[in-house]
């Protein structure tokens, strides 16, 4: 029995984290302005494998956002398909890359950089070949990461008429407790796509680890160097969920990957930070403490089937539940809220997902199928 009140203990650490971030973000937020003085020349970076169904309408939204002395750069990593001749004929520079070995969007982009040392910017900005950027998107992180010196993340949020509830914890994940960790004084976490760094921080970052959650990855590695990202909401970049095998291939890299890093990395950032007397690096811990929404979920209504008659069972459940709430209400009431209903099927059907990371964890970064490939 002492057992399952050290699991209450263990899920309410994250619960807690989750919900102080989302009551952080209730207050309505105040648009920044534009940031003045000189506008930093960028090298766009769009790693893409097998995208070229796709890409040519990401480049010409991110072609419509540039200016004078702004380039954009797409790295054709060991594609089968067009994608190089597609990138090429929007007039964009394209380099191709070949290494089964070693395949993914890490290593694509440490490709990239490595190729922009001849020339470099004085800013990159990283965008997936499947996103769409919103009108200011490039300006605003190409001003605001010249004005801060650090690194910035746009708001990047994902879209899908048959997944609303894994649209409802992206956007949980990505906009409220982002926006919630931002007025805490927490860093931001990068979130793979609309990521802006100066050129001085980009060049040394450790960027081909071969990790599945890069970007979380690299958020913990530029956090321990004192360089925080900063969560810029007034650019926004967007995307679509795939769907069936592909939505679960999405699923399976992110989570498996954030579950990896939570295990490996959380216990030692709590010990660097009392170390150094960091909160920083606390902070960051705590963040990446919480797992996703499902598997918390999981945890909940484990506990009040294993300790149905005590009250502080249900505490996390309670909890999360109020979290989640008052997320929907305050940033997601274009998601009906009877899709609610359905989290819990939603979340036990993520069991064979979790699963397998504790049997056969995913290690290779594989890229979503596409809808109709």
């Amino acid at each position: 029995m002492s057992a399952l009140y050290i699991l209450v203990a263990l899920l309410l650490l994250p619960v807690t984290v989750l919900l102080v971030q989302v009551v952080a973000a209730l207050p309505a937020h105040r648009a920044r302005p534009m940031p003045a003085g000189r506008r930093a020349a960028l090298a766009v970076l769009v790693p893409a494998h097998n995208e070229a169904r796709g890409i040519a309408r990401t480049l010409r939204c991110i072609a419509s956002q540039l200016a004078a002395g702004d380039r954009i750069l797409v790295v054709a990593d060991n594609c089968s398909d067009d994608t190089a001749a597609v990138a090429a004929s929007a007039g964009v520079t394209v380099i191709e890359r070949r290494d089964c070995g070693r395949r993914g969007k890490p290593y694509a982009l440490d490709f990239g950089i490595r190729h922009l040392e001849r020339d470099p910017p004085d800013a990159v900005v990283i965008v997936d070949a499947d996103c769409t950027l919103e009108a200011g998107a490039l300006e605003r992180l190409a001003r605001l990461c010249l004005e801060t010196g650090r690194p910035v993340q746009a708001l990047y949020l994902m879209r899908g008429p048959r997944a609303r509830l894994a649209e409802l914890a992206w956007r949980v994940k990505n906009q409220v407790r982002a926006l919630g960790s931002r007025r805490l004084g927490w860093p931001c976490l990068l979130t793979g796509s609309g990521m802006a760094f100066p050129w001085s921080i980009i060049r040394g970052a450790r960027l081909a680890s071969g990790e599945l959650a890069e970007d979380l990855k690299l958020t913990i590695d530029l956090v321990r160097a004192g360089a925080c990202p900063v969560f810029c909401p007034e650019a926004r970049v967007t995307s679509e969920f795939a769907s069936g095998e592909g939505l679960r291939a999405q699923r399976t890299r992110w989570e498996h990957g954030h579950l990896a890093l939570l295990l490996n990395e959380v216990p030692g950032l709590l010990l660097q930070a009392l170390a150094r007397r960091e909160p920083k690096l606390a902070a960051l811990a705590f963040d990446l403490c919480v797992p996703p929404l499902a598997l918390l979920s999981l945890g909940a209504l484990a506990l009040c089937a294993a300790l149905p008659l005590s009250p502080l069972a249900g505490l996390p459940a309670a909890l999360l539940g109020a979290a989640v709430l008052l997320a929907w209400a305050r940033y997601a009431r274009d998601i009906p809220l009877a899709s609610l209903a359905f989290a819990p099927r939603y979340a036990l059907e993520k069991i064979p997902l979790y699963a397998r990371f504790v049997i056969r964890r995913q290690v290779e970064w594989l890229r979503t199928r596409r809808d109709g490939e």
